[in-house]
């Protein structure tokens, strides 16, 4: 694979390949990408409340156990078939995050804002390196880490504030469908390029 090739990936691979190892599946990547879009733009307009008056605010759980949190997971596992190191730490991650937040709301009998900050706060630490690392990606992806950082921190200090029913919610909210918006323009460049076709979607460079 070409260096201009390997870039046209959603996630390239940062590690090549072993002699004598399996050819490569196909890039689960953009998989990976439009699950946490559609789960993330599902539970940010509940912080946004664009919800509030037409909806339960509860769409998302189905999708954070199905598609987040399974779909998203399998395509971590698949990128570690894919000796995809970085691909395969964010997607397994956020399968987890995901799976973990449906058992939080639906098991957990006693929750409260707080709790969630403290949530918030240990993935924003995770996030904080995963978004240093991905500046060597491309800067698709690096938007995704980007977008999501802000997101995390501002319902962390939201939660703590007003045990998430404030404006500083609603701000992560708009940054979180900031955040799938990105996710589905990578995921999107993730499925044109990989098709080798006419039709290709820009990612740009790294940064590093």
């Amino acid at each position: 694979m070409s260096v201009s090739e390997e870039r046209d990936h959603a996630v390239p691979a940062v590690q090549p390949a072993a002699v004598g190892a399996a050819a490569p599946i196909a890039d689960p990547a953009p998989l990976g990408l439009a699950a946490f879009a559609l789960t993330t733009f599902l539970l940010s307009v509940v912080n946004a409340h664009w919800t509030n008056g037409n909806s339960a605010g509860t769409a998302f759980l189905g999708y954070a156990l199905a598609y987040g949190g399974i779909a998203q997971l399998l395509a971590g596992m698949w990128e570690f078939r894919n000796r995809n190191v970085f691909g395969a730490t964010a997607f397994g991650s956020y399968g987890a995050f995901w799976l973990g937040l449906f058992v939080w709301i639906r098991v957990a009998p006693l929750r409260s804002g707080h709790d969630l900050g403290w949530i918030l706060i240990a993935w924003a630490i995770f996030n904080t390196y995963m978004l240093i690392l991905s500046a060597q990606v491309n800067l698709a992806v690096f938007g995704v880490f980007v977008t999501l950082e802000l997101t995390e921190i501002f319902l962390a200090i939201g939660n703590f504030l007003d045990n998430g029913t404030g404006v500083l919610t609603q701000i992560g909210g708009y940054l979180g469908v900031a955040t799938a918006l990105v996710a589905w323009y990578a995921s999107a460049a993730g499925v044109a390029n990989g098709l080798n076709g006419r039709l290709r979607i820009p990612v740009g460079r790294g940064l590093i």
